[in-house]
């Protein structure tokens, strides 16, 4: 016998519930048992001991940015890629095609930031 259909919103509204109290519940104990205290040391911009030298803007080449994004990227597509591979004998040639394609447009991606310099260290 099947469950109805409100019992399936019912469970969800109940996790909600329960997800949203225990949030409230938390934040609540920790604003309550924290230790407040201020002083000078603690008012301080930095705690370590040690005044800052420079000012405290640093800009980063957008390289950086570029090999994070370029990484999370390929990270990914392992992520995608080994499950694949794990089950590739129980699915059929429609699923080989999918991933294929799916290779492909990475390989493009590649192919695209390598042509523009992305992969260059300067």
């Amino acid at each position: 016998m099947e469950a109805p259909l409100a019992f399936d919103y019912m469970v969800i509204a109940a996790f909600f519930v329960i997800g949203t109290l225990f949030v409230l519940v938390t934040l609540a104990m920790s604003s309550m048992l924290q230790h407040r205290s201020t002083s000078d040391e603690k008012l301080a911009t930095y705690e370590c001991g040690s005044e800052p030298i420079g000012p405290p803007w640093v800009q980063f080449r957008i390289g950086y940015y570029v090999y994070a994004l370029l990484f999370v990227i390929f990270d990914i597509e392992t992520v995608f890629l080994y499950p694949w591979a794990v089950s590739f004998g129980s699915m059929g040639l429609y699923v080989l095609i999918e991933m294929v394609l799916f290779l492909g447009i990475l390989g493009v991606g590649l192919a695209f930031a390598w042509k523009e310099g992305a992969l260059e260290w300067r």
